[in-house]
């Protein structure tokens, strides 16, 4: 399915049927929508946009957002998302490596050489110009979405419309997504888990999708038991906020079939205490940008192994490869590798990193994994993450796991700390529970009944959140900034995460 004539299509289907809604314009028909998807496509007409070219949009979670991404497909072009927390000279990064020359952007950021549009400017109902959709091939470019850029300046992943189509189809078939669907988005549409899980996937099987802004723990209930979504798809911080709000909040959860994690391996235990406190099913899913998304998930009928990402989704392969190159037995770590429909045709302009990350036909993900007999992946950590202390290797997630396993321990992060002697030595930052207590001989003595002796940390540090980045991962170099040699930085709550 080509998703640039989903609107059209929708709209001759079903046009008084529900599709999108946020709280800026409410609920949008199916015919609503498409309306406002030509509108823009013809304000963007007047302003050069056409097959190949490149719109940046920089808006917070809203309706606009979504109809710009498919007012730029319906003239052939793609779209970069462009996180609007970023800084005027990264905003000015993006837009100038991907080459667009027009920008939607909410505050009137101007930069020199590009088109500023408002979200106001795309309902324009006199553009001039009348423009007939496109017809763009499944292998042309749809979404620029770039890397964090966590070592160094951020990458533009390439995917196309062939890519989008494979992971949609992929997510209908394994959550079973129907017209009766309704996801609820609280992740940020600057992602592709955003885009893709909780807008296209509902779109493309005739449901419907409500856009919620900044996640907040207080209000969120609120916002599901008004749109009463069949299901939503989080971070694990989104799901340890709502697993530490008070014992008193008991939200109506009845309108649920499933909620979904990804973005970083989320603990076991904590997979427990949100479906046992809130009576949902929680599949745990597995992927990154230059994969479209996601590339395993726990099945939503049939076995669930909490600690594992699941099994490869529909039309993808997964694998465990050695140093090698050469593809490791069940049960043995390894860099985790993909093959698929789903694998981006590349990064933008980068040549020799494309090949370093296609190398032997496979996506080379950059993460440690192992398969077991059953074909469920358990990401170990990152190989970047991995500590080596005297000689032994030490991943840091396993310590996070035993640090979680806490009853006093909201979140935890590990990173490797260098040592003069040993090389590396793991050092913890820890968030407790709100009125817990807990010291650093207490919570050492909780884990070296747990895990070996040498991956115990040599110092806790207490804080109040663990900083994360854009996505709701643990910041981490952020963290090896703190407790480098020659930092005299300090963690704390009180500053902005990035």
């Amino acid at each position: 399915m080509h998703l640039a004539s989903l609107p059209s299509r929708r709209a001759g289907a079903r046009p008084d049927s529900p599709c999108l809604s946020d709280e800026t314009v409410g609920t949008l028909t199916n015919e609503a929508f498409a309306a406002r998807v030509e509108a823009a496509s013809c304000v963007f007409a007047t302003h050069g946009v056409a097959r190949g070219a490149v719109v940046a949009v920089r808006l917070p979670n809203r309706t606009d957002l979504v109809v710009a991404l498919f007012a730029a497909w319906r003239l052939g072009a793609a779209v970069t998302p462009v996180n609007p927390a970023l800084a005027g000279a990264e905003v000015e990064y993006q837009v100038a490596d991907s080459g667009s020359r027009v920008l939607v952007t909410h505050d009137g950021l101007s930069l020199e050489g590009v088109t500023t549009l408002a979200p106001e400017d795309l309902t324009a109902t006199d553009a001039g110009v009348d423009v007939d959709p496109a017809e763009p091939d499944l292998d042309d470019l749809a979404l620029l979405v770039y890397t964090s850029g966590t070592t160094g300046r951020p990458k533009g992943v390439e995917l196309t419309h062939a890519n989008l189509d494979a992971m949609t189809g992929a997510m209908v078939e394994a959550l079973s997504l129907d017209e009766r669907d309704h996801s609820l988005l609280i992740l940020p549409l600057f992602h592709v888990n955003g885009i893709v899980v909780s807008v296209l996937a509902p779109l493309r099987a005739g449901g419907q999708a409500t856009i919620t802004g900044r996640f907040n723990p207080q209000t969120f209930f609120a916002t599901l038991e008004t749109a009463r979504p069949t299901y939503f798809s989080g971070v694990p911080a989104i799901y340890t906020m709502l697993a530490n709000l008070p014992l008193e909040v008991e939200p109506d959860t009845s309108s649920l079939r499933f909620v979904a994690c990804g973005a970083a391996p989320m603990p076991a235990a904590l997979i427990g205490r949100i479906e046992e406190r809130f009576g949902v099913v929680l599949v745990e899913g597995y992927g990154l940008s230059e994969g479209t998304c996601a590339s395993t998930s726990n099945p939503l009928d049939g076995v669930r192994k909490p600690g594992t990402v699941g099994v490869a989704l529909p039309g993808q392969t997964v694998a465990v490869m050695a140093p090698d190159g050469t593809l490791v037995p069940l049960g043995e770590r390894g860099e985790v590798v993909i093959q698929g429909p789903t694998v981006m045709r590349g990064y933008l302009n980068r040549p020799e990193e494309t090949a370093q990350a296609l190398k032997d036909g496979w996506l080379h993900t950059g993460d440690v994994g192992v398969l077991d007999e059953d074909g469920y992946l358990r990401i170990v950590d990152r190989v970047k993450d991995m500590i080596i202390r005297g000689g032994e290797n030490i991943y840091p997630q396993e310590i996070e796991h035993a640090i979680h396993a806490h009853p006093a321990v909201l979140e935890a992060a590990v990173v490797g700390r260098p040592h003069p002697v040993m090389g590396e030595e793991p050092v913890a930052f820890v968030a407790l529970k709100e009125g817990a207590s807990l010291d650093e001989d207490e919570l050492v003595a909780f884990l070296t009944e747990r895990i070996a002796k040498f991956k115990l940390p040599t110092s806790v540090t207490f804080i109040d959140e663990v900083p994360k980045n854009p996505v709701g991962k643990f910041d981490k170099p952020r963290l090896r900034t703190a407790v480098a040699p020659t930092s005299a930085s300090a963690v704390s709550s009180d500053e902005e995460t990035s």
